[in-house]
């Protein structure tokens, strides 16, 4: 039985449970344990980004939770914000190796599923909700904006602009395999392990709501 050191980030009516050394792997809930049910019951949709990262990826396990973390208003709208103690860990060559190639791998998975997901999408409950290339260019906006918590600048690309949508995701993912302090490279930054997984989290979110908007109600 693996074990899977996860936080919890505690918001007042949102919890986000994560995996600390599997980024992107995050959900939440409106308590402790039903995050971290939420969590396990998105093993299998992660397994895939594992595999193609050449990760071994645990088929048996149970979560250590190592810290409880505040939450902000940012968790209860439902994105995880809150960098944790063990973000600040100095990292290996092949941790850092590691951290870069799941991520890389979560950018991958979203290509697939977005080669594979129809132009309009089913909408949310409420009647919202982005369609697919609106979605697309969201998630490619966001990395514009979280690259500069790296120290990385790049110009917004056009999320269909390949050339430059590549060269901004190897300029992250070059920032994070050559991490090695756990320091973040700008002050106020992000710490590459947070960054990681806050990248990874937003890119598979939204490949999973576009995997669930295209399946019939």
């Amino acid at each position: 039985m693996a074990r899977i050191t996860a936080y919890l980030e505690l918001g007042n009516k949102r919890v986000f449970a994560a995996a600390l050394d599997w980024p992107g792997w995050a959900r939440s809930g409106k308590t402790d344990q039903e995050a971290l049910d939420r969590l396990a019951d998105y093993a299998e949709r992660y397994r895939p980004v594992a595999e193609r990262a050449e990760v071994r990826f645990p088929v048996a396990y149970d979560f250590d939770v190592l810290e409880r973390l505040p939450g902000s208003g940012s968790t209860d709208f439902g994105a995880p914000g809150a960098i944790a103690q063990a973000d600040h860990a100095a990292l290996t060559v092949a941790q850092a190796r590691r951290l870069a190639a799941l991520v890389e791998a979560s950018w991958a998975v979203l290509d697939e599923v977005a080669a594979q997901t129809p132009g309009e999408l089913r909408k949310g409950p409420r009647g919202g909700g982005r369609d697919r290339d609106k979605m697309i260019q969201h998630v490619v906006s966001a990395e514009a904006s979280y690259a500069r918590q790296l120290d990385i600048r790049h110009r917004e690309p056009a999320f269909d602009d390949r050339d430059a949508v590549t060269a901004l995701r190897r300029d992250i993912a070059a920032a994070l395999r050559s991490a090695r302090d756990g320091t973040p490279s700008r002050p106020k930054g992000w710490p590459p392990r947070y960054a990681a997984r806050r990248i990874a989290w937003h890119v598979l979110d939204h490949c999973w709501e576009m995997q669930d908007r295209t399946e019939p109600s």
